[in-house]
């Protein structure tokens, strides 16, 4: 009778603790990132203190930078440490309610499961750190800018564990998918039906791919119906049309891949505690596509 007793409180706590951690994506759990980010950020009245938009929610000081190179060419990265991983020193803005802390909290700690990057709450001492507010919108700059450096997530649309993860993407050095390289083989986007000025967000830029593949299922890969103006597809897959894409929900195993070859994650990752049971993951570069299999 015990034992069932134990069991029946550990199930009940079980369920209670995957309703708090999922809450913030179960509401709106049939939209991607991308469709998330373009809800959140479409009609928004821009004020002087906000910083110029690009590709929906990558935040530029000029119109110069909408052709800048990428970042990390420039030494934007983020430091690492003598232990081999990256502090990354953050705060969180009072304004936050706690279960809305804990949404962006749990963004952030998923990193440490499966690269080297370290978010920790900032200190006095830090001289750059990520500010996490609620302003207007979804955006984040590219890469380490130095000093303090916001990250907005607008407690109405931007709440929700995969948005979490694509601006933090950003605020590493990583830009949208759409913008690679090597778009152009495997996008074409059909400008006609883009909204008129909006043409800039599908600019190519010559991007740091890391070795991997042009990812459909990348979370900083746009929905094919990103800024239409006639509710057409302003991107199609080639050579096959009908393959889906800017569908994900979460970060994809070539996202975690390119961000552990950009900050050279070869080390022990993370030690994960399950139950009374810890299990130890390490791994190299290639590897990580094992890890999550």
């Amino acid at each position: 009778m015990a034992r069932m007793s134990v069991f029946r409180f550990s199930a009940l706590a079980l369920l209670l603790l995957s309703a708090c951690c999922w809450a913030d994506i179960e509401e709106d759990s049939e939209l991607s990132v991308s469709e998330l980010l373009e809800r959140a950020n479409s009609n928004l009245i821009r004020s002087d203190d906000d910083p110029i938009l690009t590709e929906g929610d990558i935040a530029i000081d000029s119109e110069a930078e909408r052709n800048a190179d990428p970042c990390t060419s420039r030494g934007c990265m983020w430091g690492k440490g003598t232990d081999g991983k990256v502090y990354i020193p953050y705060y969180i803005a009072s304004h936050f309610s706690s279960r809305e802390k804990a949404i962006i909290t749990r963004g952030l700690e998923s990193f440490s499961s499966f690269s080297c990057i370290r978010f920790r709450p900032s200190r006095s001492s830090d001289r750059d750190w990520l500010s996490i507010e609620s302003k207007n919108g979804c955006y984040s700059y590219v890469g380490r800018r130095g000093g303090k450096q916001v990250v907005s997530l607008a407690r109405q649309g931007c709440l929700y564990h995969g948005t979490v993860q694509h601006e933090l993407l950003h605020a590493l050095g990583f830009n949208h998918e759409q913008t690679r390289s090597d778009r152009d083989n495997h996008i074409k986007v059909l400008l006609q039906n883009v909204q008129s000025g909006m043409e800039h967000n599908f600019r190519k830029i010559a991007t740091l791919n890391q070795g991997t593949p042009y990812d459909y299922n990348s979370v900083m890969q746009y929905h094919k119906y990103a800024f239409s103006r006639n509710n057409q597809p302003t991107m199609l897959p080639i050579p096959n049309s009908n393959v889906s894409f800017g569908n994900a929900k979460e970060m994809s195993r070539n996202d975690i891949a390119r961000l552990n070859t950009l900050y050279k994650c070869c080390e022990c990752l993370h030690e994960h505690i399950m139950n009374t049971h810890t299990h130890i993951l390490c791994c190299t570069l290639l590897p990580v596509y094992s890890v999550f299999a």
